[in-house]
């Protein structure tokens, strides 16, 4: 693990939370993708105490994705990422339909961000799922209008949006503080405690939950509760949409076991269940 100390107390921004976590993302890496179950879990179980704010920053890696060699080591990249996170993500797609420009998703992000940080979210989430999930490439402009729909955003404002300066600007903003912190990769995490004048701790990379867990913990300098975890069927109700694995990694359970719990549902009529190309959804019905 690479955990580097930064002390730059202009770019800890006061919050009600004790704890603010800087979340340096990208929508075209894997890693990032396999990332978000244990970030929702770290958000349920210390939920009083965090916050998080994502930042987009185009991992190095995806910059020249154009040329047929990068384009292979993206996918062999993503078969390795499925393999030891079960997330699902199929690194065909930069063979058979490949992303063209790294930045354009990362523009959308934040052409949807200017109708709230929880729009932006959800955009960022549809991106996702569409990429990874469904092997659509994220570049082209009816993916994207797509994307928009399924977050609920107003498609209207948003196509408005995405051609303005104004994204164009909010995207810059971002890779600007990426490069004054020293973030070369994705994801990067830094965490910053209440006390401007401590240091931040950044971790780069995809780790245990345990290991990001540890570390809340140990800058929040005092022992917590955490929140016990909702019912499974609160947990797709909360986030709208899982894959059988996120399910798996928050419970603590096997692939097998998640499905077998999700089924149960499912006969309730509490969730229906979604095949997409690479993987399995459950959504809420209600």
């Amino acid at each position: 693990m690479t955990a580097k100390k930064w002390t730059e107390a202009n770019w800890y921004t006061q919050d009600q939370k004790p704890l603010e976590i800087y979340l340096f993302t990208d929508p075209l890496c894997s890693k990032c993708w396999a990332l978000e179950p244990k970030l929702k879990k770290l958000m349920i179980e210390y939920e009083p105490y965090i916050r998080i704010k994502y930042i987009l920053s185009s991992d190095l890696s995806t910059l020249n994705c154009c040329t047929s060699k990068k384009r292979k080591e993206l996918a062999n990249a993503w078969k390795s990422t499925a393999e030891y996170s079960d997330m699902p993500c199929d690194g065909s797609l930069w063979i058979e339909n490949p992303v063209e420009s790294p930045f354009i998703a990362s523009i959308a992000v934040k052409a949807a961000e200017l109708q709230g940080k929880k729009a932006g979210s959800r955009f960022l989430r549809a991106v996702q799922e569409q990429l990874f999930m469904e092997k659509q490439n994220i570049s082209t402009f009816d993916v994207l209008i797509e994307c928009a729909e399924k977050a609920q955003l107003d498609t209207e404002e948003f196509i408005h949006d995405i051609n303005s300066a104004t994204a164009s600007k909010a995207f810059q903003c971002d890779v600007k503080i990426a490069g004054e912190m020293d973030v070369e990769s994705t994801p990067t995490l830094v965490f910053f405690n209440e006390n401007i004048e401590d240091e931040g701790i950044k971790v780069d990379g995809l780790y245990p939950y345990e290991i990001y867990a540890q570390i809340v913990e140990e800058m929040l300098e005092r022992k917590v509760e955490k929140k016990e975890l909702p019912s499974i069927e609160d947990f797709i109700k909360r986030y709208r949409l899982a894959a059988t694995p996120e399910v798996a990694e928050v419970y603590g359970l096997t692939t097998a076991e998640a499905e077998k719990s999700l089924k149960k549902l499912m006969f309730k009529n509490k969730i229906e269940k979604i095949e997409a190309k690479q993987g399995t959804f459950w959504r809420y019905l209600y």
